[in-house]
């Protein structure tokens, strides 16, 4: 298995190389529509092309929605630039949430105190509950453990390479 893995690595490495605009161009598109994905699972949608507008920096947000959208897309843009120099501990998390809501009135970068839900609410007043969060109680415990348990399997990774 580990062989098949460096042999897929390997051949990573070699379209890196060959083909980088490509590779740069399927990335934009994936960041682009996680982007939109993401935001539409908390009833955010805007057009198309006010996307395109957002994600490439042209304008500034023009509303809360978009504040969000702004903060996506520069969280997604910061890990996709440095993950392998990212560590996973509650206090980046933190940090990476305070840097979703610069955008937007509310501050970031804090545990939650308040149980919530993400839900919509349709022309004829009714409300549907689209995703409900972790509760806030056990937050800051349940984020440091997985933060952990996924320090601890990225280690393992490292010291499988290196062998």
């Amino acid at each position: 298995m580990i062989g098949r893995i460096n042999e897929y690595k390997g051949k990573q490495d070699l379209y890196k190389q060959q083909a980088p605009q490509i590779l740069n161009t399927l990335r934009d598109v994936a960041v682009i529509q996680s982007t939109k994905a993401s935001n539409a699972i908390e009833g955010i949608i805007v057009t198309e092309s006010r996307l395109q507008t957002i994600m490439s920096k042209s304008a500034d947000p023009a509303d809360r929605s978009e504040a969000e959208i702004a903060g996506y897309r520069d969280v997604l843009n910061l890990i996709n630039a440095s993950a392998e120099d990212i560590p996973v501990n509650a206090n980046i998390l933190l940090q990476l949430h305070k840097e979703l809501y610069k955008f937007v009135p509310v501050e970031g970068g804090r545990w939650k105190n308040v149980d919530n839900e993400i839900s919509e609410t349709f022309p004829d007043g009714t409300r549907r509950t689209r995703f409900i969060p972790v509760p806030a109680f056990g937050h800051r415990q349940r984020c440091r453990r997985y933060a952990t348990a996924y320090e601890s399997v990225g280690n393992k990774r490292t010291s499988t390479r290196s062998s």
